[in-house]
């Protein structure tokens, strides 16, 4: 199975179609897309290419390949007019001898096993770290922080690559 594992698009039509180009790019089976779809949160400036509506129509086309969980920043109408379910603050998927947690980050982190790995966005800061389980973040779509990149997490075959928006790796975990 492969997965492509977004978080935090905010809005940006820019960077949200980046996003689906590199998912058509890297041959993803999904995205795994955790949370931050449509609005910038009042913390945020404006994204580049801020879109809402146009972001809708770009999900609109993958929408039976997406598992979304629900953002701090999303809200009630963004979930009436996406085409696909974003009602949960977790979702869980196993693929591969291996349990994935989603969420956006913003809640308790739930009962985690050993070789679970735990998907967040929230921070707009990628992280690859280990503390009782395994604990990744693919930073920001569209409004990365700290310097980081716009970017998202290939995960195949028991390997997460963290790539930078044009497909560039800039860091690895594999877990088997």
């Amino acid at each position: 199975m492969r997965f492509l594992i977004a978080s935090d698009i905010h809005g940006s039509a820019k960077y949200c179609k980046l996003m689906l180009e590199a998912f058509e790019r890297e041959k993803a089976d999904k995205i795994l897309l955790l949370g931050d779809i449509l609005y910038h949160g009042p913390r945020n400036d404006l994204p580049e290419g801020h879109d809402p509506k146009k972001v809708v129509e770009l999900l609109d086309a993958y929408n039976d390949k997406i598992i979304c969980v629900r953002g701090n920043c999303d809200a009630e109408i963004d979930r009436d007019v996406l085409t696909f379910p974003m009602y949960s603050d977790y979702a869980y998927v196993y693929a591969d001898g291996l349990n994935f947690v989603l969420s956006h980050g913003h809640r308790d982190v739930p009962p985690m096993g050993p070789k679970d790995i735990y998907l967040t966005g929230h921070t707009h800061v990628p992280l690859n770290a280990y503390g009782g389980f395994y604990h990744l973040n693919p930073g920001s779509v569209a409004l990365p922080k700290e310097g980081s990149a716009h970017g998202y997490i290939l995960y195949a075959d028991g390997k997460f690559t963290f790539k930078d928006m044009e497909g560039n790796p800039y860091d690895e975990l594999t877990v088997k």
